[in-house]
């Protein structure tokens, strides 16, 4: 760990809607996370989790404040350049698993470096590389429906390093999966970030995870305190 910030989010507030049927999610956030963290977010549903993520990671813009991701100003990004932030920068992982039912584990997993035109011996050898060290290296011809869900969330998580993000944002990554397996994904995602070298912010409802990750923070209606 460098020390150095790699999240910076400050004053963040984030409003839907208007007038008195308004919905303040979030409400003056500041937080910094540094390169090498694995840190939990936690709170109750509602209280501005997935929120936080999507605005971190550019899925959405917030009312007011300033979030920076590897230097980047990404509440200042065009529509174009946040799309290319999320395809470069950061990753997602979300608890739906979000893979294409017609797509084997290793297709699955290697779809962000066909998006980014990378050579078939190199997405072929990264993507080996990833469902190895998630576990599934005898699984890469599965498809989605012929795999355990704590199964599809490991290929939904060497998805999401399959283009070397620099920060992994994971929303309730062990919500379908029931507490072995979810403990079990969250050990895992301890591991990846070691091997990795990445960033990671989990939001979850999971206490296991308060014990593996570097620290938590803690989401209440809003606002932001340390857990």
């Amino acid at each position: 760990m460098t020390g150095e910030a790699l999240v910076e989010v400050r004053d963040v507030t984030r409003t839907f809607g208007t007038g008195h049927t308004a919905v303040r999610a979030l409400r003056g956030v500041s937080c910094a996370i540094r390169e090498g963290e694995l840190v939990a977010l936690v709170g109750r549903s509602g209280s501005g989790k997935t929120t936080l993520l999507n605005v971190i990671g550019g899925l959405d813009r917030p009312t007011s404040g300033t979030v920076r991701v590897a230097g980047q100003d990404v509440t200042a990004m065009t529509e174009r350049q946040r799309t290319l932030f999320r395809r470069r920068t950061v990753a997602f992982v979300f608890q739906s698993f979000g893979l294409v039912p017609i797509l084997s584990a290793a297709e699955n997993a290697g779809i962000p470096l066909r998006i980014a035109g990378t050579p078939v011996r190199q997405r072929e050898e990264r993507v080996s590389l990833l469902l190895d060290l998630v576990g599934l290296a005898g699984h890469a011809r599965l498809r989605p429906d012929e795999l355990s869900g704590g199964q599809r969330q490991r290929v939904a998580i060497a998805r999401a390093l399959a283009a070397r993000p620099r920060l992994l944002l994971a929303d309730e990554p062990t919500g379908q999966l029931d507490s072995r397996t979810g403990r079990q994904i969250l050990r895992l995602l301890r591991t990846v970030v070691q091997a990795e070298q990445v960033t990671a912010l989990v939001a979850t409802h999971d206490p296991a995870l308060i014990g593996l990750a570097d620290r938590a923070l803690r989401l209440e209606d809003g606002l932001l305190a340390t857990a």
